[in-house]
């Protein structure tokens, strides 16, 4: 008997198999109330959309407005779901594919920047390579004694990611990342 797999949920199996998956950073102007996270969040994961990076916070005080910026990965049919139905939820302003938009403008892509603190241990001279690494990588010294250093580090993710390898093997103990903050150049705002 030949089985066959059987899709999930997943908006992921919609897909034809010949295309690819892109990684788009959606921004997402919401009122400022409680459960709207839980609502956009609720959205993803009731249809099988992975997240892979999200950030949330009021940007417009007066208005009571916060900004989500969420980093997510589909075809391009899956994306433009996610964004239909992301303008569908009632406290949504305003949904940007800031991917799409970039490129429309001829940036390329958008702005993105990530901080991160990075705990690293260490005596001797890998206490000496740590802190010639993070001078390298602009990474801020914001603690540190004689057993540790508490780096900070901000950048595209892939500078993040670099730095975080490079510190491996040099005593990394722990990380906390804050997620993509991202905005597109030009004199137009969102």
């Amino acid at each position: 008997m030949n089985a066959q797999l059987q899709p999930t949920g997943s908006a992921y199996f919609i897909a034809k198999e010949t295309e690819k998956p892109e990684q788009h950073t959606l921004s997402v102007l919401v009122d400022n109330e409680p459960g709207v996270l839980a609502r956009v969040i609720g959205l993803f994961s009731g249809r099988g959309y992975n997240i892979e990076s999200l950030t949330v916070s009021e940007t417009e005080h007066e208005k009571h407005l916060s900004r989500i910026t969420i980093v997510t990965s589909g075809t391009a049919h899956v994306l433009e779901q996610i964004k239909h139905q992301l303008e569908r939820i009632v406290p949504v302003h305003r949904v940007v594919d800031l991917t799409v938009l970039a490129d429309e403008l001829g940036n390329g892509t958008p702005l993105e920047r990530e901080l991160a603190l990075v705990k690293v241990t260490g005596t001797g001279d890998a206490r000496v390579e740590a802190l010639r690494l993070a001078e390298a990588f602009r990474a801020k010294v914001i603690d540190a004694n004689t057993e540790h250093f508490i780096f900070e580090i901000t950048g595209k993710g892939s500078k993040i990611d670099q730095f975080i390898n490079i510190m491996k093997p040099l005593g990394l103990v722990e990380i906390c990342r804050t997620g993509v903050a991202a905005m597109n150049r030009g004199p137009q705002g969102m």
